[in-house]
């Protein structure tokens, strides 16, 4: 199927409770770079926690590819401002700095394979453990980022050590894919109704401050989160496509 029809088709996926989509259970959010914690789960994080479920975070990258060529935030500042920014978010989301772990691997260059690859899986697959997760939520394997790919990768390699526990995918880049690009059969998967979670969702994003605003102005080529998307993610549900292993 071609992206345009799949991502329009996930946009009417039925809505499930909550319950049912982590079985009760707790959940981890694996974000390949911070921010997208917040993109693309950021409903679902505020409203497990609002119902005493725990959650834990992965960000697998040190996200500091976001402006390379920043002189007033050279990368180890720059990654502390990043972790931050995300342990302010996950407290407007109502999770604590206890439950968010950061990898740092090398942003724009996440391995897929090899050792590096599986001790990031086993990260993931223990934050599963440790908080008894139902459920396990990755960036789509489409989205066009290479980094968003592997963390898919990385969250498949996950599953293998854990019993009985749901992967889902959350697009993020997915959005920007060229139409006519084939991403496979249509879409499998449910939507989230974060109506009442909107608010500390916006309160997320708007953390990552970096991301949103003109904050860094020394680098030319720096990224920032542009209004179209930011509207993308402000609309009143999440999708989550099942990931079949």
């Amino acid at each position: 199927m071609r992206a345009d029809a799949f991502l329009s088709a996930a946009e009417t996926l039925p809505y499930a409770e909550l319950s049912e989509i982590t079985a009760g259970r707790g959940l981890v959010v694996v974000a390949p770079h911070p921010d997208d914690e917040s993109l693309g789960c950021g409903g679902l994080i505020a409203q497990s926690r609002a119902r005493g479920w725990p959650v834990r975070l992965v960000v697998v990258s040190d996200g500091v590819g976001s402006h390379p060529n920043s002189a007033s935030y050279p990368p180890a500042r720059l990654r502390a401002l990043r972790e931050a920014e995300t342990l302010a978010a996950a407290r407007a989301l109502g999770l604590g700095a206890e439950h968010v772990r950061f990898l740092r691997l090398p942003d724009r260059s996440v391995p897929s394979t090899g050792p590096e690859a599986e001790a990031a899986a086993g990260a993931i697959a223990a934050a599963a453990r440790e908080c008894g997760a139902g459920a396990l939520f990755v960036t789509w394997a489409h989205d066009p980022h290479c980094d968003h790919q592997a963390c898919a990768a990385l969250a498949g390699l996950a599953l293998r050590h854990l019993d009985g526990v749901r992967l889902f995918a959350y697009p993020v880049w997915g959005w920007s894919l060229p139409a006519e690009t084939e991403v496979g059969p249509g879409p499998d998967g449910v939507r989230l109704d974060v109506t009442g979670q909107l608010a500390a969702k916006a309160a997320a994003i708007a953390a990552h401050r970096s991301q949103t605003t003109d904050l860094i102005v020394d680098d030319p080529d720096g990224f920032r989160l542009d209004a179209a998307m930011l509207a993308r993610f402000a609309r009143p549900f999440e999708i989550f496509l099942k990931v079949h292993p």
